[in-house]
């Protein structure tokens, strides 16, 4: 039996069709989302297509650092139910926002989701993560590829800059997972693509949304890009960033008449450096008490 897969931010997008990629590879499913009915459904659905899954979903803001606690202690108990033990904890959860909103703890709430939900996840899980090898998997973006961290105002409370504040989350991931890496833990961060999902058009407003909707109409499936993760939780990987593998057109690779992805390693921002990460990671323990 396989061990089993965390994925946050699993009920749509990207996260759901990770869900039933992986549990078509016969991984044990542990995902998350802020919503009951949400999560109802997909265990629902997933557990009437695949009915020898083992497939558990909780309901958690992550937003909000209580809920991340919480949600960290409910794993334990499920993961030993399911027996076994974990083989990757993916921190996709992610949002957008046209306008400067603020979490319960009083922070920004793209670098609160973005970044330190699965900072404070992988901080609660980390002595499972120790004890089963397991490998940290950020979802991150080309986007962070421009930015530098705005380390006077890293959530931008004087000027806001919302399309800003999301670039520098995307930074943030990899920053996590060259900290992680220091640290002797396997990790690495992941460009799924631009794919046509509705990250993009929730709780935004404005230019933010309608820009978002005309682009991700060029996008690929959440399915094809949900390949990638496949590709690194069953071949494994050694560097640092992750794309899906293209051909020199750029279109994704076929096999037998289907898109069919394996991870490429791929450049990042220069600014994922040791100085960068320890700096981050020392400001993030802070924030997270």
């Amino acid at each position: 039996m396989k061990n089993t897969v965390i994925i946050t931010g699993a009920t749509s997008g990207i996260g759901y069709a990770v869900c039933k990629t992986l549990i078509c590879a016969g991984y044990p499913i542990i995902g998350i989302g802020r919503s009951k009915e949400n999560c109802d459904n997909a265990v629902r659905t997933l557990s009437e297509k695949y009915p020898k899954a083992k497939v558990n979903f909780l309901v958690a803001d992550l937003m909000h650092q209580r809920e991340v606690i919480r949600a960290s202690e409910e794993i334990e108990k499920i993961l030993a139910e399911f027996g076994g033990g974990l083989h990757a904890l993916i921190n996709n959860a992610g949002c957008m926002r046209s306008r400067y909103m603020t979490t319960e703890d009083g922070y920004e709430q793209q670098f609160a989701l973005n970044h330190l939900a699965g900072f404070l996840l992988t901080q609660k899980l980390m002595p499972i993560i120790r004890r089963d090898n397991a490998a940290v998997i950020n979802t991150s973006s080309t986007s962070h590829k421009m930015m530098k961290v705005n380390w006077d105002d890293i959530m931008y409370q004087k000027r806001y800059r919302p399309l800003y504040a999301y670039k520098q989350s995307k930074l943030c991931n990899m920053l996590h997972v060259h900290r992680l890496r220091e640290m002797g833990v396997r990790s690495c961060g992941v460009h799924p693509g631009l794919v046509n999902t509705d990250i993009g058009g929730k709780d935004t407003e404005g230019a933010i949304s309608l820009v978002w909707n005309i682009r991700k109409k060029g996008g690929i499936s959440a399915e094809q890009s949900a390949q990638i993760y496949l590709s690194l939780c069953e071949d494994g990987f050694s560097g640092l960033y992750y794309g899906l593998r293209s051909d020199d057109s750029g279109r994704w690779q076929m096999e037998n008449g289907e898109h069919k992805g394996r991870a490429q390693e791929i450049r990042q921002n220069k600014q994922v450096n040791h100085e960068n990460a320890k700096r981050l990671y020392n400001i993030s323990l802070k924030l997270c008490g």
